[in-house]
């Protein structure tokens, strides 16, 4: 989908149009304009003042944490906070957001405590150390290394 279409999706979806009138217009399949609106939130369950607010995010006029307007450059990636202050903020009050879904409950090999870890399921540790002492033994290491000082 181009940025082009993009933008008239959301343009029509905040005008009120049907996702088939949409689909119809753009020569796009009907379910990629559902899949569209739900992952960016102009489906009908938002309100209205939200989703403006949401599109005004989506097409780059507005930083995501502050609301401060900002100027995208053409051809590179746009761009959804205003500084780095903002995207740190941001984060830290989104951090524990519910729609995270890549959560996977594990087991450290090593001290078997349970973990939670955001996007790899294949992890083993739960630290670091935890990784260090079973991969290199150190305990069993310190304890039988008896040379004479």
């Amino acid at each position: 989908m181009t940025e082009n279409q993009k933008q008239t999706i959301i343009k029509m979806r905040l005008e009120g149009t049907s996702y088939s009138a949409i689909a119809a217009a753009l020569d796009v399949s009907e379910n990629t304009i559902k899949s569209f609106c739900r992952r960016n939130g102009l489906n009908t369950k938002t309100p209205l003042s939200v989703r403006k607010k949401i599109s005004k995010v989506l097409q780059g006029d507005v930083c995501k944490q502050c609301g401060e307007s900002m100027r995208q450059k053409p051809k590179s990636k746009p761009k959804m906070f205003c500084s780095d202050k903002c995207r740190r903020d941001w984060w830290k009050a989104y951090n524990s957001s519910p729609n995270r879904k890549a959560f996977y409950h594990l087991t450290c090999y090593g001290c078997g405590k349970e973990f939670n870890s955001y996007g790899n399921s294949s992890r083993k540790y739960c630290s670091h150390d935890c990784y260090i002492q079973n991969r290199f033994n150190t305990k069993a290491r310190n304890a039988n290394d008896t040379r004479a000082v």
